[in-house]
């Protein structure tokens, strides 16, 4: 992806988010100098912060992601009886924008439609191998009250609607009728490590340096901080 668009996308998803009353926190908006000023330890060490992604495939608006990461704990911590074991995320799912067929080997998570369209999901359950089944029904918890669909069901989330998602279960997305506000309330994020794709395809993009970052996003810091 181009530095230029993904500055784009920011300032476009920025918009969106505050469209649906929603406030990012301060350090969202450091410039990567003043990022660099800062404390910076423990948001780069959580991976805090802008995630752009086109999945390595150089067609954001048919495969691709926008999230920003609020909160999030420490993989190492996971097991302790008092540490912070949980992460949060707002994402966009733009209207027909696939993210692709993906699974966790340690996540369990909450995704929220916070308002748009309708946030449509393509269920599988895994196989004890951890593949995808092709053959049995899914069955996930939608609120508190379970739904079985059949493989590669499609689970429509309306605006105030959640599901829950735990290892065992193979999901694709996307937006329907229009862009989608998602929420994302999880046990500890390891983008890095814990993302199972069906497809070969990469978690984060290939930058072209065509222009100055508007901000840093997760996968420059190790470079940039």
């Amino acid at each position: 992806m181009k530095r230029s668009r993904i500055n784009e996308i920011l300032r476009e998803g920025d918009a969106f988010i505050r469209s649906h009353g929603v406030s990012l926190p301060p350090f969202a908006y450091l410039t990567p100098e003043e990022l660099r000023a800062t404390d910076h330890a423990e948001i780069k060490r959580r991976r805090m912060g802008w995630d752009i992604t086109d999945y390595g495939g150089g067609d954001f608006d048919r495969m691709g992601l926008f999230l920003f990461t609020l909160r999030n704990g420490l993989s190492h911590d996971l097991g302790k009886h008092s540490a912070m074991l949980y992460a949060e995320k707002i994402m966009i799912s733009r209207r027909d924008q696939l993210s692709p067929n993906h699974r966790h080997d340690l996540k369990v998570e909450d995704i929220i439609n916070r308002g748009g369209g309708t946030l449509v999901l393509e269920l599988h359950a895994a196989t004890p191998e951890g593949g995808i089944d092709r053959h049995s029904p899914v069955t996930v918890m939608c609120d508190g009250i379970d739904r079985t669909l059949p493989p590669g069901g499609h689970l429509k989330l309306d605006p105030g609607e959640s599901v829950t998602l735990f290892p065992t279960t193979w999901h694709a997305f996307w937006g329907e009728g229009s862009d989608v506000l998602v929420g994302e309330v999880s046990t500890v994020n390891d983008d890095l490590t814990d993302n199972i794709f069906e497809m070969e395809i990469g978690r984060f993009s290939t930058i072209e340096e065509d222009a100055p970052p508007l901000h840093l996003l997760v996968s420059d810091y190790d470079d940039r901080l």
